[in-house]
């Protein structure tokens, strides 16, 4: 399962095997969902640790780059587009642990939450 975390992207399948070895505690990671509040309060993906709206990512992002450089942060968003936006800044500025969630929320088939 941990190798699924050295990879740059993955799909919602591996994403629904990562939040479930992290219930059993095999695997350490946040899940940081970058859609906007009204998306996210729609319905988001259970497990997701906290909400960072890209539109306010000039607010957050140098915070959460400096807690998260020791640490694996999978990025999801509703496409995996927005997420892969936000993934590839943090790679240019050195974040070695950044995955994106490539499909997104539409592509999620795991527990929903609203």
């Amino acid at each position: 399962m941990q190798e699924l975390l050295e990879k740059d992207d993955i799909n919602s399948e591996e994403l629904e095997l990562l939040l479930e070895a992290r219930d059993e505690g095999k695997v350490d990671f946040l899940l940081v969902d970058v859609r906007e509040e009204m998306e996210y309060n729609m319905g988001h993906i259970k497990g997701v640790d906290m909400l960072k709206p890209t539109t306010a990512f000039q607010q957050w992002a140098q915070e959460l780059f400096d807690e998260t450089k020791e640490k694996k942060v999978i990025f999801t968003c509703r496409t995996g587009s927005r997420s892969g936006q936000v993934q590839h800044v943090f790679q240019q500025h050195g974040h070695t642990g950044v995955l994106n969630h490539f499909g997104g929320i539409v592509t999620y088939h795991g527990e929903i939450e609203q």
